[in-house]
């Protein structure tokens, strides 16, 4: 599936899966993971009951994965199920029967389908932030060599050490009661299994047996599973952290430690890192900021008839004119997710602006704050079309490293299509000329 959508990338704005419901949530995970820089939306969805019958959920599923995947420039792997559009990588299925089978416990919706359209939840929408194109991992999921274990209440620790000396493997998900705890105490003989199989190479990942809450080091057993070198799984859900760790053990190079790193950190939004804080500026300092970049005699008619987030937009407008990239800086400071997604009265986003501009560490900024190269205008147009039309070969060049090309639409009208109808004309002209030449000196002989 990860191959597929690499291979057809270029040829359209999103992707929609459809998948059995019993292991979705699984191949969800597994794609979110696979797929580094995605810029464009790639939805998984099924059905409780086939489409064939009276009541079905097949038909809504699908319309609406079809309808968010072909609207909303949602970069991350998505399970659309009973109106609502999950990360993928969050989800986990609740019920075998009713047409809501599907949860994110511990991350709202990205999106909610309802009787007055659709709203999306983009301060939870995830971004590239790096300058690559979409690539898919050359490695496959290395299910083979790991294996999960949900304790229960007089669990043996012989058992627990019996899957752990299973021949190949090489990670363990413990599924532990609350918030991580295990049987048998805070330095029981369950503990000292894992230790040992820690100290043997075994990346052991510990995750909650609850639907919802996090793995945390509150309690002592906890605490020493920790000590023990295992990994607290934080939010995770099991599928998740199951997918995880077969996409770190399938990556060539990576030592024990380096996955145990790796895993400690969230890669696509799979869990929720332990939160810093996170300072911006007050309001009134972004209203100077927006006065500042603005001509003086727009600032009073500004004032009247932008609202703060308007007058913000038009300010950064400015100051990509202007080529003032601390300026843009410090607008992007406050609230930059929803100012990189608004656009002006042509539809033209920040990107579609310092394309036209020609400032290339301006639009170095902003895809590094998660600008999309995808998005289009009212025109259909996208930020690479409008940098090659402007003749801004540095942008189009920083553009295309970030993932970005031209629709078949934009290049049958744009600049290339332009040459080729020149070229198709001065072919004809020139065809004519020689003939002409040549029936001139059949005429003289």
């Amino acid at each position: 599936m990860a191959a597929c959508v690499l291979e057809n990338y270029h040829l359209f704005d999103g992707f929609v899966i459809l998948h059995g419901t019993d292991s979705l949530a699984y191949t969800a995970s597994a794609l979110s993971f696979l797929m580094t820089n995605l810029g464009k939306p790639v939805i998984l969805t099924g059905s409780q009951a086939p489409i064939f019958a009276l009541q079905s959920d097949a038909v809504d599923n699908l319309l609406g994965s079809l309808i968010i995947a072909g609207t909303f420039v949602i970069p991350e792997v998505g399970l659309f199920f009973h109106h609502k559009l999950y990360r993928g990588n969050r989800t986990t299925k609740v019920s075998s029967a009713a047409f809501e089978a599907f949860a994110s416990p511990n991350l709202d919706p990205l999106a909610q389908v309802n009787g007055l359209g659709i709203t999306v939840n983009w301060g939870l929408v995830l971004r590239p932030t790096c300058i690559a194109e979409f690539a898919v991992s050359p490695g496959e999921m290395d299910t083979a060599h790991v294996a999960c274990l949900r304790v229960f209440p007089g669990i043996q620790p012989d058992m627990v050490d019996a899957v752990l000396r299973q021949p190949g493997l090489r990670g363990l998900i413990l599924e532990t009661f609350g918030m991580g705890n295990v049987p048998g105490g805070a330095d029981g003989p369950l503990t000292r299994v894992m230790r040992d199989a820690v100290q043997r190479g075994v990346v052991v990942v510990n995750v909650s047996q609850c639907v919802s809450g996090f793995v945390s080091p509150v309690y002592a057993p906890g605490t020493q599973l920790g000590r023990a070198g295992v990994i607290f799984g934080l939010d995770l859900t099991p599928e998740a952290a199951l997918t995880k760790l077969s996409y770190l053990l399938a990556q060539p190079g990576l030592s024990t430690a380096d996955i145990t790193a790796q895993f400690s950190r969230s890669l696509r939004g799979e869990m929720t890192e332990i939160a810093h804080p996170t300072f911006s500026h007050p309001p009134d300092a972004v209203a100077a900021a927006a006065a500042a970049a603005a001509p003086e005699d727009t600032h009073a008619a500004a004032s009247r008839l932008l609202t703060a987030a308007e007058a913000t937009f038009t300010a950064l407008g400015y100051a990509i004119q202007n080529g003032q990239l601390s300026l843009v800086q410090q607008l992007l400071q406050g609230d930059g997710v929803q100012l990189l997604k608004t656009a002006d009265y042509a539809g033209n986003t920040a990107l579609h602006l310092a394309a036209v501009s020609g400032n290339a560490p301006i639009m170095r900024l902003l895809l590094q704050q998660g600008a999309s190269v995808h998005e289009r205008n009212r025109a259909d147009n996208s930020p690479l079309f409008l940098a090659t039309l402007s003749g801004n070969e540095h942008c189009a060049d920083l553009l295309r490293s970030a993932g970005a090309h031209l629709s078949m639409e934009e290049i049958e009208r744009g600049p290339l299509a332009k040459y080729r109808r020149d070229k198709v004309s001065r072919d004809k002209a020139s065809r004519h000329k020689r003939g002409k030449a040549s029936r001139d000196k059949i005429s003289s002989s």
